[in-house]
């Protein structure tokens, strides 16, 4: 177990991911601890895939270099929207998924962190009430705590909400 303060968050690519890479970034630069960033990539099921196809099957590109760059892409366009982030030591970490689901090596790696942090899932009314699955999973099995950033997460609405929350502690002392 790493005992190292920082914290984990997971990407997919997705604008949820980037949501969550960005509150990410702005929580480690609060709290002056590193940042993880996770891609998990899943290695494909060839025995499946022979079957399916029942010829030879060409070499499957490596996935790996794709998700870095995606992830990289997501923690620089967080850096370009707010300057002050560039200030989060960040290091892009990719994973191969053997089985299951992502999940299982966003907790392996967060384990020990101070936060796990990944985005919510969304598809329309039903799908923003239910938790995807490596949401779900993360908050099943991880020994750290984990937020579940909802995609209508903005820096600009927290900012006025802890506001708002500061001037109220004002009046009530």
């Amino acid at each position: 177990m790493d005992t190292t303060a920082r914290i984990v968050v997971g990407t997919d690519g997705s604008p949820a991911a980037a949501t969550a890479v960005r509150y990410a970034l702005e929580e480690a630069g609060r709290r002056s601890v590193p940042l993880r960033v996770v891609a998990a990539v899943a290695v494909p099921d060839y025995w499946s895939e022979a079957l399916a196809v029942a010829r030879d099957l060409p070499d499957l590109p490596d996935l790996r270099p794709a998700a870095r760059r995606a992830a990289q892409n997501q923690v620089d366009e967080a850096v370009a929207a707010d300057p002050a982030l560039g200030g989060v030591d960040v290091v892009v970490d990719v994973r191969d998924v053997v089985a299951g689901s992502p999940g299982r090596a966003l907790v392996e790696v967060a384990a020990g962190a101070e936060l796990l942090v990944v985005g919510h899932r969304g598809r329309g009314v039903l799908g923003s009430a239910i938790l995807g699955s490596v949401g779900l999973y993360c908050v099943l099995h991880a020994t750290t705590p984990v937020t579940i950033v909802p995609a209508t997460w903005s820096p600009q609405r927290a900012r006025a909400t802890d506001a708002h929350a500061d001037a109220h502690a004002g009046a009530a002392t």
